[in-house]
């Protein structure tokens, strides 16, 4: 019996190619697999799409809930934002994809995975280190960086096609290079190559529109929250992803979420795209605006501290690891008591802050207004300042005794 090998599948040109080359070139059984984070209609037909390219099995794995509860939740209560902009959306899929893949090789008694990413980008990073994590046993092919793989662009792939008298049955026309699921649209390529050039937004956009041709009227919701994570949306009861689903189609429809970015990859270079991440962008801002009124100063910018290391962590690949598991064991600690409702409307881009309530705010309004109260007297402020102002007055008092000094 021929050895097999599980094949990241997406049915797009690169691992259309990839069935037959591999028979080609390693005479293996390929069995495709296409897990579904949220791809909707790109997923019709694949199985249809691998068979008659060559596979001798095709699995499409539904795993949106799975991605949105394990993988999507602890980001959000994370706050997990890499280079002040990107909200992950392809980053944290990929662990579940790379654990997927395992699963059906160790089901299918496979002794290789092979993947389709290019060895430019950071999703072979991603794909790699999950699976060796996962199964350090198994072989990898990188298709892309293997010496037996000459096609190097598209039009070397459409070429390979043709010899092989592969039919696609899909377009093959020069489009932006897309990666979508629940959570986002990517988009990479064509005039978006060259930095000085403006997207193309009315021939690229997928999930919404821009703030221009948003409604000229505010979008009013109300958000529930529950230990860091919504639960309701405009008074309505939903699991996660079909809060994201919610959201989606207002951000979208009101030009939320939308971000042109020259990010730095794991590999080393800068690359630009644009990502739409409507309902992503929308539950940051809420879960953010609750924490301001739930979480104490110093445990808000530890917080806040390790957000940013947990979607570093994310974007270079490191789910699997003990660190991620620290990591998301403090944050989590933090949003025991992140649970309140939040209001705000949507306006041409823009998400505006309409008031928020929760049993554990820590706002005081007898505190925080200009009355004097029992719990703090504006004359107590004298001492702490003088504390507190000590080190710069001390300071102060050392460089004028200097001056005094150096100018006898």
């Amino acid at each position: 019996m021929k050895e097999k090998v599980v094949l990241a599948y997406s049915g797009g040109l690169d691992t259309t190619v990839i069935i037959p080359w591999l028979k080609e070139n390693y005479d293996y059984d390929v069995i495709a697999v296409c897990i579904d984070v949220g791809q909707e209609s790109e997923t019709k037909d694949l199985d249809k799409r691998a068979l008659a390219t060559g596979a001798i099995k095709e699995y499409t794995l539904d795993v949106v809930d799975e991605f949105c509860d394990e993988y999507v939740a602890p980001c959000i209560r994370a706050h997990a934002v890499y280079e002040n902009q990107y909200l992950l959306g392809t980053s944290m899929a990929r662990p579940l994809i790379a654990k997927k893949l395992v699963e059906i090789a160790r089901k299918e008694g496979a002794t290789a995975i092979c993947h389709g990413a290019t060895g430019k980008g950071n999703d072979q990073v991603r794909f790699e280190l999950g699976i060796k994590a996962l199964a350090p046993d198994l072989r990898i092919i990188a298709a892309w960086r293997d010496p037996k793989w000459d096609m190097d662009s598209r039009e070397s792939e459409l070429e390979y096609c043709k010899k092989h008298n592969i039919d696609l049955p899909f377009s093959a026309d020069n489009s932006y290079s897309r990666d979508r699921n629940l959570w986002h649209i990517s988009h990479e390529g064509l005039e978006l190559e060259d930095p000085a050039n403006a997207p193309q937004y009315d021939h690229m956009l997928v999930l919404g529109v821009t703030p221009e041709k948003a409604p000229d009227k505010v979008t009013h919701v109300t958000m529930e929250f529950e230990k860091g994570l919504p639960v309701s949306v405009n008074g309505e009861k939903m699991k996660l992803s079909d809060i994201i689903r919610k959201l989606n189609k207002l951000g979208g429809e009101n030009g939320i979420g939308i971000v042109d970015i020259v990010e730095n990859r794991v590999v080393g270079m800068k690359s630009r795209g644009v990502y739409e991440t409507p309902g992503g962008t929308i539950i940051y801002a809420a879960h953010q605006q609750l924490e301001e009124l739930i979480l104490d100063r110093d445990t808000y910018l530890l917080k806040n501290e390790m957000g940013s290391r947990f979607a570093s962590l994310v974007y270079e690949g490191k789910w699997f690891t003990p660190l991620r598991e620290a990591e998301q064991a403090f944050i989590e600690s933090t949003q025991k008591y992140v649970t309140g409702e939040v209001k705000f409307g949507l306006y041409k881009g823009n998400i505006i802050k309409e008031g928020e309530t929760s049993p554990y705010s820590l706002y005081n309004e007898s505190i925080a207004s200009f009355t004097t109260g029992d719990l703090y007297d504006h004359k107590d402020a004298e001492g702490f300042i003088n504390l507190f102002g000590l080190p710069s007055k001390v300071r102060a008092m050392k460089m004028q005794e200097a001056e005094k000094a150096g100018g006898r």
